[in-house]
């Protein structure tokens, strides 16, 4: 039986000022059920929205208490209470968007994928960078509960050398739910696996190569990959598994990770994939040379949905104030995104790529 062992200290550290104003483009599902009641638990001040449709727009600032509805992104960014804009749109409309909030001396919290293409997230960055405002990417599993607490073990040394890093989820995808990403050229990497890939980036930095092969189920009518098996390789020895399959029709869906070392084991569940999007706890259990034979587990009391959509967030207003960087910065999703085109070519071309191969 595991050991209980005491709370970590894994969620998101909120800004001084509590009163930053965000506005908020798209009112789409993912701003229903996660933005806006993320922001509404943490304290965070939503300040106007718009849609280029107007009804959804209206129907979630009534939902949720907004008091401004804008016509067009143009009115929302005259708002003088907007400092920060929360852009929730489809990967290719989103550089134009950070042209327009650049220009008006917005900071920005991004969707992610942050682009469909390498060129115009690099894009997005040099205008933020040249406007001198902050740039952050909403890539918020860094903030879900069992990687937070991952990271933080492994930062005070419970893995020792880090040799295997592995997320391993095979559920039933309802792809009804997002028809125009089953539509489309690229599917499981670009928007799901993009998830895992900035995780194991923040737990274990950027790999040397990269191998993906990835595959439909029979019967799928989508042109685009829904399960893929990707490996990764680091200087040091490190190997990375992400192991994905969006077809399984058996009861018994999983979404685990583990992370090996020389002095130590981390083993967990990621619990929204087993019931999205309502989801469950993650769990996360830890043994160690330092206490051999006895397995640890955390305390883990919240959600993916919508309490890690606090930490991007935060993370923003907290580099607003400090002038700082946010964790999930413009510059840095660059990274993520080299390994995810990189993942493409790996399977297109049949071949071990190397991240830095993808340019602007």
């Amino acid at each position: 039986m595991a050991e209980i062992f005491p709370h970590l200290d894994y969620k998101p550290k909120l800004p001084q000022r509590m009163d930053h104003g965000i506005g908020i483009v798209g009112a789409g599902g993912i701003v229903n059920y996660a933005h806006l009641p993320a922001y509404k638990k943490a304290g965070f001040k939503v300040v106007g929205i718009t849609d280029q449709n107007r009804e959804k727009a209206e129907r979630t600032a009534k939902e949720h208490g907004i008091e401004k509805v804008c016509a067009s992104v143009e009115e929302l960014l005259r708002v003088p209470e907007v400092e920060i804009v929360d852009i929730a749109v489809y990967p290719a409309q989103q550089v134009s968007i950070v042209e327009q909030c650049t220009a008006a001396g917005k900071h920005l919290l991004c969707q992610k994928p942050f682009a469909d293409e390498y060129a115009k997230a690099v894009r997005s960055v040099e205008l933020a960078e040249r406007a001198k405002v902050k740039i952050a990417v909403n890539q918020q599993m860094r903030w879900d509960a069992g990687i937070r607490c991952a990271r933080i073990l492994i930062d005070e040394g419970w893995l020792g050398t880090p040799v295997y890093g592995g997320i391993q989820v095979h559920c039933k995808t309802d792809w009804s739910l997002w028809p125009w990403i089953y539509e489309g050229k690229r599917l499981e990497i670009m928007f799901h696996s993009i998830h895992y890939i900035d995780s194991l980036r923040f737990l274990f930095g950027n790999p040397a190569y990269v191998f993906t092969s990835g595959s439909r189920a029979p019967g799928e009518t989508t042109k685009a990959e829904t399960k893929t098996l990707t490996t990764w390789e680091y200087e040091s020895g490190l190997q990375v598994l992400i192991d994905v399959c969006h077809s399984t029709w058996q009861d018994d869906p999983y979404a685990i990770f583990r992370f090996e070392g020389t002095e130590g084991v981390i083993k967990g569940t990621i619990g929204l994939m087993y019931n999205y999007p309502t989801g469950r706890p993650d769990t996360l259990e830890f043994m160690s040379k330092r206490n051999p034979g006895y397995w640890f587990s955390a305390r883990l009391d919240s959600m993916w949905i919508p309490d890690a959509f606090v930490g991007p967030m935060a993370s923003l207003m907290r580099s607003i104030e400090s002038g700082s960087e946010p964790e999930t910065s413009g510059r840095d999703n660059l990274r993520t995104l080299q390994v995810v085109f990189a993942e493409y070519r790996s399977m297109a071309e049949k071949r071990a790529v190397r991240p830095e191969e993808i340019v602007a």
